[in-house]
Formats: structure tokens, C-alpha cells, sequence
């Protein structure tokens, strides 16, 4: 087995050198895949840090040709119980991977088995369990569509991950109290000033009304300094060299699956071309810099001029830190990279201007509306609580549609931390923001900013309880989330 062509290349291990880091399934039937939770250890700026991990015969995650099923037997070998999410994938609803919806978590030792056809695109995999996905319980899931088989590019999986050495338990307890990240002294979790309309407001609509008193808001960006900052388990002190061909064409798959961190993905000075998003098809966007909110993907591809190399780099939003892999040519000279940029980077996507230029190339078809629902996003920083409509899991009241039907969810974020808001079973696209119609992107997840209204659109699917909730780990441990039940 050997992706090592410009056709059908992935780059997604912790070594350069070991490059095809996924089994591949043929298009017969095979058997069944073994996947297992595990323990791992990774070296993390030469100190060994033991993480968990989800490892199929040829390393992390799993990548599959086109027109195969999904066809898996998960083991757990971890000391605990645990369950597996297949991210942005539409299982039926009992393989979805949720804990006790309706299937228990997987015992330590236990072996169980899956089947579903898959969907083509850039997903990923990871814990269902907020403190184990802390631990990077996570591993990348990439299905193969016809058209990739066919372009003649080299693949490349860039996969983001927040790491502490203190266990999750650990940094939870300092996140509730108080805990302020450094370098932001004299802001509160490093808060910045964020002037802008309330939600709602329309901006077209403001002229002639004097806006310059309108108060200076605080967003709360981040809430926790982690220790390291990976990409495909590395940091910028020993990053990895994907080598690509002179004049080489390359498709990057990034996956955020970062527990708490939003980042900027840095393409320096090569253009890229952002054409999926959560694995879902877009009107193609040319830039350098693109925001990745956490359990989004971005597909973006490049054409590299002649030979060199070049550092692609994930920022974290609102400071300095950064992580990162490079590109590189045969013989080309690879820089050495602080892990620390010059200056902060920007909040991300306060004004929604990145998600309003996304625009889906296949996207829903224009059906009346059945069933529409409001959430407010709320919380605080203390105490640490972030709830659904003023409600934990457990007490909350359910989004309900019936299967088939034409349905709209409107987030309303009350709260100065941004949100992105997954749901699982169901791809949804997004039609409005802050009162304002477009035919934005299809995804699975949504970044909600501070104050801002956003409005998805999907059609109902399996009559099951699905998942919706905030994809910030911390924030869905003190109880974010609500269903989407659907009934036949």
C-alpha cells in the first residue's frame, strides 16, 4: 500500500518520513478495519507527554476510497469507558457515537462494530466525552471522493490540536477559577475590545443615527494558555517537512480539533484556494489567511511556484502562539520558526465577513419553512456556566421537527465568548446572519460570534435524538448542549 504519487497523496503521521499514516480500503468488500482507543506518547518539545489516540493498522485516523462503507471494529484499550463520534458523517442514529443515546460507551477491553456508507470529504473522529477529547482522543477521518482520485495533487492533512500537561480534571478546576491566560494583563480571559451593532441591528438601516457612543464590548477569546500548540502532534520546535514536488499541486485538509482554541491558518506568501468546508463543497475563495473555529475543516488547495519551501502556520486567535507544518521541495532549505508570531492575531470573525463570503456550490433546495426555532447562547466566565437557552443538558427543551421536514435553527449568542454550534446527523446550510439573507455554506458546525445571530437551514433527517451542542470542550463539559429530536 503506497500513496506516495502526486495522485492520491496523504501526508498526516508524526514524521516526515512516515508519510502514509492511513489504511487504505479497497472498493471489493473487505473486512472490517480494527480501530483502537489507545494510550501514546508524544514528545513534546522534548518532553514526553502521554496522550490518548485513535490508531487503525497504519497510525492515527483512517482514510477511505471512494465508494467504500464504513466498516469498523472499535476496541477500547484505555483504562476507562469511552465512545467514538464520527464527525460531520451521517451514521444511523445508533452508531452516532453519544453516550447512552442509545448506545452504552464502550467498555475497557470491548469491542464493537460499524457499518454505514460514508460520506466523501475532510472529517475526523474523536471522544464523545469532553475530558478525553481534552486529552487528544481524536484522529482524523478522510473519505476519498471520485474527483480526488482523479486530480493530480498531493494531499496533505493538517490536523490542530491544544495540549497541557496538567490533566483535563486539572485544567478544568483552574478554568472555573479564574484562571486568566498571560500576556493579557489588565483583560479579563484575554478579552478585547469588540465595538460593533448588537445583534439584530441593521447596519444599512443605521444611517443617520449617531453610532460613535455605542459602548466598547469585551469578547472573551480565550480562557485557557495551553502548553502546546500541535500540528499532526508536533510543534513549531520540531515541526513536519511534507515534501512536494517542483511546481507541485497540493489539496490540505485541515481539521481543528483543538479543545478550546480557534485558530488563523497562515498560508504566507502562497495563495490558497478555499474550496470545502466541513467537508461540503464551496464556491472557491482565494486568500492567505482563512479562520478555523474548533471541529471545522478547511480544504484548501495551492499551486506552488517552482521550488522552495513553505511554512503553513495556524495562529491562535487574539495572541501570539502558533503551530504549524511546511512544505518543502527536495534540497530546499527549511526555516527555523519561533512559535511565537510577531504580534497578536485578530479575534475571529466578529463580523461574520469570513462566513458571508462562503457560498455553498450545491445548496439546498429552496423548500418552505415547517419548523423554526430560536436558541440563546448564554454563560459567563464566573461563575464558569455556559447554557442553551438559559439551560444545562439534562434540563433542557428540545429543538423538535418531524423527519423531512424543512427546518430553521437560529443561535442568538447572548454571551461574549464565541460558540461553534455542531449538530450531529445532519449536514445544515447557513442562510442568514444578523438579518441578512444569503446562500451561505453547508456544514456541521457553525461559529456563533460574540452577540451575533446566525440562522442554518436543513431538511430533518432519521427520526432518533440527535446532538446539538457548543464544540468548546470546556464549555460542553459544564452542560452546552441540547437535542434536535426528531420524530417520523
Amino acid at each position: 500500500m503506497t500513496l506516495l504519487t502526486r495522485r492520491g497523496f496523504l501526508a498526516a503521521g508524526v514524521a516526515a518520513s512516515a508519510m502514509v499514516q492511513f489504511p487504505r480500503i479497497g472498493m471489493a468488500e473487505p473486512p472490517a478495519i480494527g480501530l483502537r482507543a489507545a494510550s501514546r506518547t508524544l514528545d513534546i518539545d522534548g518532553r514526553a507527554a502521554s496522550v490518548w489516540g485513535l490508531a487503525g493498522p497504519s497510525g492515527q485516523g483512517l482514510i477511505l476510497d471512494p465508494g467504500t462503507r464504513f466498516r469498523v471494529d472499535l476496541t477500547n484499550d484505555l483504562p476507562e469507558p469511552t465512545i467514538i463520534h464520527w464527525h460531520g458523517q451521517i451514521p444511523p442514529n445508533a452508531q452516532d457515537g453519544v453516550p447512552d443515546m442509545p448506545m452504552s460507551k464502550l467498555k475497557p477491553g470491548e469491542t464493537r462494530s460499524y457499518d454505514y456508507a460514508a460520506i466523501p470529504g475532510t472529517y475526523w473522529m474523536h471522544s464523545h466525552i469532553p475530558m478525553q477529547e481534552m486529552r487528544l482522543l481524536a484522529a482524523p477521518l478522510i473519505v476519498r471522493s471520485a474527483s480526488d482520485i482523479a486530480a493530480d495533487r498531493q494531499e496533505v492533512v493538517m490536523f490542530l490540536h491544544d495540549f497541557a500537561f496538567k490533566s483535563p480534571a486539572e485544567v478544568m478546576e483552574e478554568i472555573a477559577g479564574g484562571h486568566a491566560p498571560s500576556g493579557h494583563e489588565g483583560m479579563d480571559h484575554g478579552a478585547m475590545p469588540m465595538k460593533q451593532p448588537m445583534a439584530g441591528m441593521d447596519h444599512a438601516g443605521m444611517s443617520g443615527h449617531d453610532m460613535s457612543g455605542m459602548a466598547t464590548m469585551q469578547m472573551d477569546l480565550n480562557d485557557y494558555d495551553w502548553d502546546a500548540y500541535l500540528t499532526n502532534d508536533r510543534t513549531l520546535s520540531d515541526p513536519e517537512v511534507i515534501r512536494v514536488e517542483r511546481d507541485g499541486r497540493v489539496l490540505l485538509r485541515v481539521v481543528n480539533a483543538a479543545a478550546a482554541t480557534v485558530f488563523w491558518i497562515d498560508t504566507g506568501g502562497v495563495q490558497a484556494r478555499l474550496v470545502a468546508v466541513d467537508g461540503q463543497g464551496i464556491q472557491p475563495l482565494t486568500g492567505t489567511r482563512f479562520g478555523i473555529a474548533m471541529a471545522q475543516r478547511l480544504d484548501l488547495e495551492f499551486e506552488l511556484p517552482g521550488t522552495g519551501s513553505w511554512p503553513i502556520l495556524a495562529i491562535r486567535e487574539g495572541a501570539r502562539e502558533r503551530t504549524g507544518l511546511i512544505l518543502a521541495t527536495a534540497g530546499a532549505k527549511v526555516p527555523k520558526l519561533s512559535p511565537l508570531a510577531d504580534q497578536n492575531a485578530a479575534a475571529f470573525d466578529t463580523d461574520m465577513a469570513q462566513e458571508m463570503r462562503l457560498i455553498a456550490s450545491d445548496p439546498l433546495p429552496a423548500r418552505e419553512v415547517q419548523t423554526s426555532r430560536a436558541l440563546m447562547l448564554g454563560g459567563t466566565m464566573q461563575p464558569y456556566l455556559w447554557t442553551i437557552d438559559d439551560k444545562v443538558w439534562g434540563e433542557h427543551v428540545p429543538v423538535t421537527a418531524r423527519s423531512g421536514e424543512r427546518v430553521e435553527i437560529m443561535f442568538h449568542n447572548m454571551s461574549m465568548m464565541g460558540h461553534p454550534m455542531h449538530l450531529h446527523g445532519h449536514t445544515f446550510q447557513v442562510v442568514e446572519v444578523n438579518g441578512r439573507r444569503f446562500s451561505g455554506a453547508r456544514r456541521d458546525t457553525v461559529y456563533v460570534p460574540p452577540m451575533a445571530m446566525v440562522t442554518v437551514a436543513l431538511d430533518a433527517g432519521e427520526a432518533a435524538r440527535w446532538m446539538l451542542h457548543c464544540h468548546h470542550m470546556p464549555h460542553l463539559e459544564t452542560g452546552m448542549m441540547t437535542e434536535f429530536a426528531i420524530t417520523a
